[in-house]
C-alpha cells in the first residue's frame, strides 16, 4: 500500500489519487483496510480522514515542497498492522529532515528496547528520551500496543502550542498505561514517533512484533521519510 502511494505521488497529482492507489493495493492483496488517515500540504499538522471526506471541498493537488502524512492500516484474519507514513513531494523544508532525525532516533531506541522480559514502561521511557532532549515539540503519542490496543505511551503534545493552532483548546498530557506489562514473544506494537520544529512535522514507524530475541519490523521502510516517485503533471481540477 505504501509503495503504491510513493509511486503515485508527484506535483500535479491529486491527493485522492494517492489515497486511491494505497487503498486499491490493500484490497488487491486480500486485506480489508480501513480508510487511512491522510493529509498533505507544505506544513500540515493534523490527523484523521482527509478533509474532503467530511467537508464540501475538492482534494488538494500536490505541489513541490509538500509533505504527505498517512496512517496506513491493514487487517487480515482479525489482526491489524499500522504504519505511519511521511512522503516528501519534491524538495521540502530542511526542518522536516531535522524532525525526521529526532523521530528516527526515538524509533531506534524503541526498537532496541522491545525485547522479551522488558517492561512497557521501560520501552516508553527509551522512546521518549530523544524526544525530550530535542528543542522542538511532539504531537500525540509515540507508541502503543496492537491486537489489542491496551498499552499506551505517554502523551506529551499539546496542539494549541503549535504555530497557527492557538485557537484550539489545550490538550493535557497523560501518563503511559500498563507500564508494568512484561513483554513476551508474539506481542505486537506500533512504534510511531513523530516530531516537529514549528509546523514542520514528521511521522515515522510501523508495526513491530516481539520475537524470541530480536524484534521483527513488519515494514521497516516507513521508519524514514520517503520520497515521492510519481510523474509530475500539470495541475487539474476534479469535474463538478
Amino acid at each position: 500500500m505504501v509503495r503504491a502511494m510513493v509511486e503515485t505521488a508527484a506535483p500535479g497529482v491529486g491527493e485522492h489519487e494517492v489515497f486511491a492507489a494505497g487503498m486499491a493495493e490493500g484490497y488487491r492483496r486480500g486485506t480489508i483496510p480501513p480508510a487511512m488517515h491522510f493529509w498533505s500540504g507544505p506544513d500540515p499538522v493534523a490527523v484523521g480522514w482527509p478533509a474532503w471526506g467530511y467537508r464540501a471541498q475538492a482534494p488538494r493537488v500536490l505541489q513541490d515542497g509538500d509533505i504527505i502524512y498517512a496512517e496506513v492500516f491493514s487487517q487480515f484474519g482479525g489482526r491489524e498492522a499500522q504504519n505511519q507514513v511521511t512522503i516528501a513531494v519534491g524538495d521540502v523544508h530542511d526542518d522536516f529532515l531535522r524532525a525526521g532525525d529526532v523521530a528516527r532516533a526515538a524509533y531506534d531506541a524503541g526498537l532496541e528496547a522491545l525485547r522479551p522480559g522488558r517492561t512497557w514502561g521501560e520501552v516508553v521511557e527509551a522512546v521518549h528520551k530523544p524526544l525530550d532532549a530535542a528543542d522542538g515539540s511532539m504531537f500525540l503519542i509515540a507508541l502503543h500496543s496492537l491486537n489489542p490496543g491496551l498499552a499506551v505511551g505517554r502523551g506529551r503534545g499539546d496542539i494549541s502550542t503549535l504555530p497557527g493552532a492557538q485557537d484550539y483548546p489545550a490538550v493535557a498530557g497523560h501518563p503511559a498505561l500498563l507500564t508494568d506489562l512484561e513483554l513476551a514473544p508474539g506481542m505486537t506494537f506500533i512504534l510511531e514517533p513523530q516530531y516537529a520544529f514549528g509546523r514542520h512535522l514528521v511521522h515515522l514507524g510501523g508495526t513491530v512484533v516481539i520475537g524470541e530475541n530480536d524484534p521483527l519490523e513488519l515494514n521497516p521502510c516507513t521508519a524514514k521519510i520517503l520520497q515521492a516517485e510519481g510523474m509530475a503533471r500539470p495541475s487539474r481540477e476534479l469535474a463538478g
